[in-house]
């Protein structure tokens, strides 16, 4: 903690930043994906500030300028993952939920979760770590996007049928790219999206009762 006080206490004020709000944006983005990086490769608990400030030849003042701390950088990287879904969460509330729109948000977010596979590799990978993590704010939106998830599959205008099948293909975007680790490390994005896709299609495609 004294480490903290005298890092933030020497750290450069945003006026003094070049660039201002948007140039802290930039760097804080650039610290969140090098920790993302060796968070990954060597773990939470074997990476230090001064790796993350080293590898980015910053100094760690600069670091904390940012983050307070290494949990605090943890915490960050997260709360990616609620990004996630927030816009497919938004389309099913402004819209009638079908097999069809539910099919082609899935499709929307297996992009999304395929164009950052590595953050899916490092929560997995850290498991322990970040649940020593709480912070209120945090676990209530995690409560609000299971929530409204849910909501949308009591729908009681949608067939039981209909509901079963929005919840699994569900499962098989969560399960091919978030709670299977690193066991599909090896194969391509470009192979994985395909093989998630015809799954999903095999559970959502209207093919009749």
């Amino acid at each position: 903690m004294a480490e903290a006080d005298a890092a933030l206490a020497s750290a450069p004020t945003r006026d003094d930043r070049p660039g201002g709000d948007q140039a802290g944006a930039s760097t804080r983005d650039r610290i969140l994906d090098v920790a993302l990086d060796l968070f990954t490769d060597q773990g939470f608990d074997g990476t230090s500030m001064r790796e993350i400030a080293a590898r980015l030849h910053m100094s760690k003042p600069a670091i904390y300028y940012h983050f307070a701390s290494k949990e605090e950088i943890l915490m960050a990287l997260h709360l990616r993952l609620h990004e996630f879904g927030k816009a497919a969460l938004d389309r099913l509330s402004s819209q009638t939920v079908t097999l069809q729109l539910w099919g082609a948000l899935l499709n929307e977010l297996l992009d999304q979760m395929l164009a950052q596979r590595k953050i899916f590799l490092m929560h997995q990978r850290n498991q322990a770590a970040l649940e020593k993590l709480h912070r209120n704010d945090h676990d209530d939106e995690h409560d609000d996007i299971q929530q409204r998830f849910r909501q949308a599959l009591s729908d009681p205008s949608l067939s039981l049928r209909d509901r079963v099948r929005m919840a699994s293909s569900l499962g098989v975007v969560l399960g091919g790219l978030l709670m299977a680790g690193d066991a599909f490390d090896d194969v391509s994005s470009a192979e994985l999206g395909s093989l998630v896709r015809e799954a999903v299609d095999d559970l959502v495609a209207d093919r009749g009762a």
